[in-house]
């Protein structure tokens, strides 16, 4: 038996949501390059980075980005409130952890939105909506897997309790640098600062570094092959950004530090 078989529930007995894993991967893998390559998804500090539609040059149509943030959580948040219904689901431990693990985890955005966050740009509508949707897809995904898993053995090496310790690690170190982030300006200030404190003095985007923890926290939650899958694609889209935002921080402020790492402290 190999590692993989000691961690991971066998692959769910549906062609579908096999087929989607890997389509997912590559999916989120391919916006990494692309953010990479100067194609980024239009919000934050790229917003009008393509502004312009292709067709004609006609100006694309955008929404505040608070507005967009809002939409984009809340269908993936009102997915995981109904699964605490559907009895299948909870039917085991596992399906209740992962439910309420992801519930947490967008009930935690939309307070940001609402709360926390400081919105200086707009975000396009097209954008918007290609991330909803993505949001609520996965989420479905992961929920689904983990109700395909029900009558399976468990793995031989139980990591839901690992998994809670690094969700908990990494939707807090998220939240936290959120309200960093928050406090660069004060109220109508819409100039971009560069971030200091916390992790920000080791990775430009600390605040993606610990979503990934806190995705890595969903997957030994679950422990089937669909959450893994979302999150490595997920770190790759989101080393992609990161790369993409030190970056632009490098050509708008002389005195960026060079020491400030892409992703991982001290080292990329």
């Amino acid at each position: 038996m190999n590692i993989f078989q000691s961690i991971l529930y066998p692959p769910p007995p549906s062609f579908f949501l096999n087929i989607m894993s890997v389509i997912s991967l590559i999916l989120m893998m391919n916006g990494g390059i692309s953010e990479v390559r100067g194609k980024h998804l239009t919000y934050s500090k790229f917003w009008n980075s393509q502004a312009k539609s292709s067709n004609g040059g006609r100006e694309a149509m955008k929404l505040p980005t608070r507005v967009g943030m809002l939409l984009a959580y809340s269908p993936a948040l009102v997915a995981c409130l109904a699964s605490f219904f559907v009895s299948g689901v909870m039917a085991a431990p596992r399906g209740t952890l992962l439910s309420a693990a992801l519930a947490i985890h967008f009930f935690k955005r939309e307070m940001e939105v609402l709360f926390i966050h400081q919105y200086s740009s707009n975000m396009m509508l097209d954008t918007t909506l290609g991330i909803t949707f993505s949001y609520l897809f996965y989420t479905i995904c992961m929920i689904y897997s983990q109700y395909l898993s029900c009558d399976m053995p468990e793995p031989t090496i139980g990591l839901k309790y690992v998994g809670i310790m690094l969700f908990l690690i990494g939707i807090s170190g998220n939240f936290y640098h959120h309200f960093l982030l928050s406090q660069l300006r004060g109220k109508g200030d819409k100039a971009y600062k560069v971030p200091r404190g916390g992790f920000f003095d080791l990775v430009v985007c600390p605040h993606y570094l610990f979503e990934i923890i806190g995705f890595f926290g969903v997957s030994l939650i679950s422990q089937t092959i669909y959450p893994f899958c979302f999150t490595f694609g997920s770190m790759f889209y989101l080393m992609g950004r990161s790369y993409a935002t030190r970056k632009w921080y490098m050509s708008k402020f002389e005195d960026f530090p060079t020491a400030v790492k892409v992703f991982v402290p001290y080292i990329f």
